[in-house]
């Protein structure tokens, strides 16, 4: 299961983390959201081995939010040591997914 992502446990478990990160930005109210997170799951469950799997609730985790530019949702950050290697916002299919993680993450 995906990390949910807090202002208290963001520095452990994402910026001390050097592998491939991929973090689903996301709010409860979003329609496109609710369709995105049957998508991630399966993804983490296809690929869960090679990248890291989080979500953060922006309602809940605003800083975090905009200290990464989020201004629509969902919003997905692939981050690899600490630093962002690429942003997609809305909704993609399974595939467009997996091949943006592969694209900025390798």
């Amino acid at each position: 299961m995906a990390v949910s992502i807090t202002n208290e446990n963001f520095n452990t478990e994402i910026e001390s983390e050097q592998g491939p990160i991929i973090i689903d930005v996301f709010a409860s109210w979003c329609g496109p959201c609710q369709q995105m997170t049957p998508i991630f799951e399966e993804l983490e469950e296809e690929l869960g081995e090679t990248y890291k799997f989080a979500k953060i609730n922006v309602d809940d985790a605003r800083d975090i939010s905009i200290k990464y530019g989020v201004t629509s949702v969902p919003t997905f950050l692939f981050i690899k040591a600490g630093e962002v290697k690429g942003k997609e916002t809305g909704y993609m299919s399974k595939e467009d997914l997996k091949t943006k993680m592969q694209s900025y993450l390798g």
